[in-house]
């Protein structure tokens, strides 16, 4: 009886480990940044937790599966939000590292550690734009597309962009037979045991 109750208090102390695993910048909120640049923020955190989350939980060789052949790759995708992270956050004031190739970045490896750690790179690269972005800035105009936009609506594209990669990375995931890890996470929730009856309240 006794290890049963081990067992149960062991299993149920490791789900909150898993959960907390979970960025949450509505909870934990996004020190030094307030107003609408914290609200853009705590998407990218929440992006970048999932996309790096997705990113780890894909085998090596799988990096280069893509659903057809005039399509991205898996890598393609990763390295295609990377990208974007350096060039659309440069129209806010943050120009990318001058060590980086963008014309060439979204195909220049297939090698999961190194596409890992760039998409990584390029979210600290994101984070650290809209922290240093004076709220001044979010009303500036400038071209966009035939038209006008301000940096404000600058960010908001920016968000939107990377979800929609987002989606198309959790289809590639699970065409290839991965759940992703914050699914996974709810169903061992779910999935939890009661406690056993000497031990409720």
């Amino acid at each position: 009886m006794k290890r049963t109750i081990c067992c149960c208090l062991l299993v149920l102390a490791a789900i909150p480990m898993q959960v907390a695993a979970q960025a949450n910048p509505y909870k934990d909120g996004t020190p030094g940044v307030t107003g609408y640049r914290s609200e853009v923020l705590a998407e990218v955190i929440i992006q970048e937790d999932k996309f790096t989350r997705l990113a780890d939980a894909i085998p090596a060789d799988k990096y280069t599966w893509r659903p057809a052949p005039d399509v991205r790759s898996i890598a393609e995708v990763f390295l295609h939000v990377a990208t974007a992270n350096y060039n659309l956050y440069k129209l806010v004031g943050a120009p990318p590292p001058g060590n980086i190739d963008l014309k060439n970045l979204e195909k220049s490896t297939t090698d999961k550690a190194k596409v890992v750690a760039t998409l990584k790179d390029s979210f600290a690269h994101a984070r650290k734009a809209i922290t240093d972005m004076p709220d001044a800035n979010l009303e500036k105009s400038l071209d966009w597309f035939g038209g006008k936009n301000t940096q404000r609506g600058i960010l908001l594209f920016i968000v939107r962009h990377a979800a929609e990669h987002l989606g198309q990375s959790i289809s590639y995931a699970r065409s290839v037979g991965i759940v992703p890890p914050w699914t996974e996470d709810s169903k061992k929730a779910q999935a939890k045991p009661a406690p056993p009856e000497n031990l409720k309240k």
